[in-house]
């Protein structure tokens, strides 16, 4: 079982966002990779940490856990996880460590710059949202052009920063600037192949493999750690950023979990009462027509929605009924309803129990 986030970073449930920082810098600089060299313990605790303030020290995420607690984050909806490596945790906190430390991690505290993250849209019919599926892309990424060679900048050693002393009145005061040299990126290029950038790279073509969880929305966002652009030297990789785009099905409408599905049936089978078939997005269902049924009738199949991308369940299929009007008919069909004109059962008699248009939207609405 997960050990609960607070506890993680031994905080209270009412901890200010001030104090939940607080407390992670505290248990980020005692687990630092750069204090304790090759400790494996050391460097889980340091994962747990981050991935604590990473919910806790955001206010959308931090009430979502407080009151689902993790399964609030099954299911993926692009949060890091358990799967934060230290490049994520270096890169998305690393200004909460100040000056404590070196920029990136790199085992050394050497600088290490970070390639840009790309960004793409994926399609998906609800048949795929409804299963989960594994999308393969190509996508064209930056990387290192082959034969190139980098150097740490003299300048600054590779941190890409340098130290400036300054004397105040309150005595020496010493800060971290970026290297005038490098623009902060702690290397120079040696050798730079023909056709590549200035920072020796190239666009290359890559096909990457997308894990898409059940249930996702349309604009949702999906991170795919270190499929973005490369970096230079040994910097670490951006990421790929996967905006969900979600295709106009032919038969359904979707809202959040649920399905909407418009069933049309003739006079005559809403008078008698019939058996239909309905075509899921997997497999089909049989539903039973009451004699008499008014059109607008809206029938639930529980559980034939699409899953929650959180594991909460499984939506509704709602079915709505329209009761189908001929618009053309033949002399005797004409006289058999011009018959029936005055007659008590044609005319509209509605209970208290049939709502009308306006209630019905009033429900939908509440």
């Amino acid at each position: 079982m997960k050990e609960d986030y607070y506890d993680v970073l031994g905080v209270s449930k009412n901890a200010s966002e001030a104090e939940i920082k607080k407390a992670y810098r505290k248990k980020a600089i005692q687990y630092h990779p750069d204090k304790n060299p090759g400790d494996a313990t050391a460097e889980a605790n340091f994962k747990k940490a981050a991935e604590a303030y990473e919910v806790l020290g955001d206010a959308q995420k931090k009430a979502k856990y407080d009151q689902y607690g993790h399964a609030a984050f099954e299911g993926g909806q692009g949060f890091g996880g358990g799967s934060m490596n230290m490049e994520d945790i270096f890169s998305q906190f690393g200004d909460i460590f100040g000056g404590a430390f070196g920029g990136g991690f790199s085992g050394g505290g050497q600088r290490r710059s970070k390639g840009s993250d790309m960004r793409i849209r994926v399609k998906l019919t609800l048949e795929e949202i409804a299963k989960g599926v594994e999308k393969k892309i190509k996508v064209p990424r930056k990387v290192q052009a082959p034969g190139v060679r980098y150097s740490n900048c003299s300048t600054c050693n590779g941190r890409g920063q340098v130290m400036k002393v300054t004397n105040t009145i309150l005595g020496r005061m010493q800060t971290a600037t970026t290297c005038p040299s490098c623009g902060g990126s702690g290397h120079s290029i040696l050798d730079r192949p023909p056709g590549s950038d200035a920072q020796g790279m190239i666009t290359q073509e890559e096909t990457v493999s997308i894990k898409i969880p059940a249930g996702v929305e349309e604009g949702m966002q999906l991170k795919v750690t270190g499929k973005g652009n490369n970096a230079p030297a040994q910097g670490i990789s951006g990421d790929l950023l996967v905006l969900i785009e979600e295709l106009t099905h032919e038969r359904f409408v979707r809202e959040s979990n649920h399905l909407h599905y418009d069933l049309y049936v003739s006079i005559s089978e809403a008078v008698l009462g019939a058996s239909k078939e309905i075509k899921l997005l997997d497999g089909k269902a049989r539903i039973k027509l009451e004699a008499g049924i008014q059109s607008g009738k809206t029938l639930r199949l529980r559980g034939k929605g699409l899953p929650s991308v959180n594991g909460y369940g499984t939506g509704d299929l709602l079915v709505h009924v329209n009761v189908w009007t001929p618009r053309v008919m033949n002399k005797e069909q004409k006289d058999f309803f011009q018959n029936n004109l005055e007659d008590d059962n044609f005319k509209p008699n509605p209970e208290k129990s049939d709502k009308s248009f306006f209630e019905k939207v009033k429900d939908m609405f509440s």
